[in-house]
């Protein structure tokens, strides 16, 4: 008999100006692991398309359908995946989501949608001329 089990991860790596200021795991939502269900059968629920950040430090938890309180929010600028990952990048510029951030988020709209993923961190004090970049690494194993 074959027991086998569908258990995705996720790892985050955050960079503020260049310098990694987080690097370890983060929650795949229960929202998060519908979604990818649903895209393995059909195209009905969109991709993930932008990052979110936010100033809740409520910890992560599989119920999160949104950010505590998201202060901004960008597009990816990268989507990719390789044999059983798939990888997010996007970069909160300059003048987006300034503040004391403390909570991330991939989404699959530019507002609203669904909550893929959850990660709080520690505090990181983002200046109006500084840009943060987040690349979230998904794994199905």
């Amino acid at each position: 008999m074959f027991i086998e089990s569908f258990n995705p991860t996720g790892h985050v790596i955050v960079r503020l100006n260049d310098d990694i200021v987080y690097d370890g795991p983060n929650l795949i939502t229960t929202a998060g692991k519908a979604l990818i269900a649903s895209r393995m059968v059909d195209a009905n629920d969109a991709a993930p398309t932008h990052l979110a950040a936010g100033s809740d430090n409520t910890a992560a938890a599989a119920g999160n359908t949104a950010l505590g309180n998201e202060l901004g929010r960008s597009a990816l600028t990268s989507l990719t995946h390789s044999t059983n990952t798939f990888t997010a990048v996007a970069t909160l510029a300059a003048g987006t989501a300034t503040g004391a951030v403390v909570e991330f988020g991939l989404l699959n709209a530019s507002s609203g949608g669904t909550l893929l993923c959850r990660t709080v961190v520690s505090t990181i004090n983002k200046g109006s001329s500084d840009s943060i970049t987040v690349t979230w690494v998904l794994t199905a194993s």
